[in-house]
């Protein structure tokens, strides 16, 4: 059935079914976490159970048949999966920024395609950076005139989440030079998805490389690609904001694994009065530290994802005010952004001081959580951030805020 043939008709299941089962779906994701990250264990199994919730076609309205969730909604999947599986939160990011595109682009037969593909419960991966460029950023990748279709030979890294995918999304150039999106089958022959991504932190993603060896490309799978149209430029904030929410579900899980340590395992202070680590008040203040940092980091996700709503209404509507709010909700986001990486990665810090020298210990494996906080807050300089807020705050200035990149 085509997407414009859905139209009127009444979906599987409603948003508040999906978020409602929600809690369920992550604890499910979420068994063994832990263990599995130890082990190098890729989380495929958990990416089928979120292709039956339904939750990919979250964005999209129910007219197109997707749910017609909010991007408060959206984020709040992302941060309670992440709460228990930081890995599978993180690898949707390329999946959810290409729902938000359709979502604010013009309805054509590629962009159509790729609508129905998601209603259908596909999962989109993909790649745009490259290593070994004299800059990040640079694509060198470039299409090959064959006949009526092309070919792609090259390499792309972070190509993040492409292994659980169905459709991998590939910026690269056309065979004139100009940047261009390409969205083929993951699994098409002369496509190979490479484990080789030894980060330190979210190893679970399988964020590593893409080699193409002579990839047939069709022309009707290659579509213009512009950042700094203000679709481009909210899907930017969009993108920032997903790392943001992965890490506030992240906090989340070191309060609970605080806790659980606590409550099964922990002993009070060595000159503590108190019987049990849970009745220690210095445990209690670590835990209740924590506790608050979780909290404020929410609220700030929540607020920013507001924000993002707001923008994100005006450019699909053509309200005159769209360039204004998607330039608040870049600063927002890059606000958002340093503010949670300080809160969180103290909060990973943190949490060893309600456990002592046993806490460490790698069959518990807390140390993962300032792994993957650390490497989540070094996708984009925040220096760069804070400085480029700076700039805008005392001369107004807004180059950085409009390229659609890391804003």
């Amino acid at each position: 059935m085509s997407t414009l043939a859905r139209i009127g008709t009444e979906p599987d299941h409603t948003l508040q079914d999906a978020l409602d089962a929600l809690p369920a779906l992550a604890r499910e994701i979420g068994e063994e976490a832990a263990a599995r990250e130890a082990r190098r264990e890729l989380p495929f199994e958990a990416f089928a159970r979120f292709r039956a919730s339904g939750l990919g076609k979250l964005r999209l309205p129910v007219e197109w048949g997707g749910l017609g969730g909010s991007l408060e909604d959206v984020f709040h999947v992302i941060s309670t999966l992440a709460a228990h599986e930081s890995n599978v939160a993180h690898a949707l990011r390329i999946h959810f920024d290409q729902t938000e595109a359709l979502l604010l682009s013009p309805r054509t037969p590629f962009n159509a395609l790729q609508i129905e593909r998601i209603i259908d419960g596909a999962i989109f991966g993909g790649a745009s950076t490259e290593a070994g460029t004299s800059r990040p950023g640079e694509i060198t990748t470039q299409l090959t005139r064959d006949g009526d279709h092309y070919r792609l030979s090259g390499r792309k890294y972070y190509a993040t989440g492409t292994a659980f995918a169905d459709y991998a999304r590939l910026n690269v150039q056309d065979d004139r030079g100009e940047p261009v999106v390409a969205i083929v089958p993951v699994r098409r022959e002369g496509l190979h998805v490479l484990d080789d991504w030894d980060g330190m932190g979210q190893r679970m993603t399988a964020s590593g490389s893409l080699v193409f060896d002579s990839l047939r490309v069709q022309a009707d799978e290659v579509a213009p690609r512009n950042l700094t149209t203000l679709a481009g430029r909210h899907t930017g904030a969009l993108r920032q904001l997903h790392l943001v929410a992965v890490a506030a579900g992240i906090v989340r899980n070191v309060l609970a694994d605080a806790k659980r340590y606590v409550v099964q395992h922990g002993r009070p202070a060595l000159h503590s009065p108190a019987p049990t680590a849970r009745e220690d008040a210095f445990i209690q203040q670590v835990v209740g530290d924590l506790s608050s940092h979780s909290h404020a980091i929410d609220a700030l996700v929540r607020e920013n994802a507001r924000a993002l709503d707001r923008s994100s209404r005006a450019v699909r509507d053509g309200d005159a005010r769209a360039d204004a709010l998607v330039l608040e909700g870049a600063l927002a986001t890059a606000r958002t952004q340093l503010v949670v990486s300080k809160l969180a990665l103290h909060a990973a810090e943190r949490m060893f001081e309600a456990g002592g020298a046993s806490a460490t210990s790698r069959a518990h494996n807390f140390d993962r959580h300032w792994r993957n906080l650390r490497t989540i807050f070094s996708h984009n300089p925040l220096l760069h951030k804070s400085r480029v807020i700076g700039d805008y705050e005392l001369n107004g200035v807004t180059t950085h805020l409009t390229e659609g990149r890391v804003f």
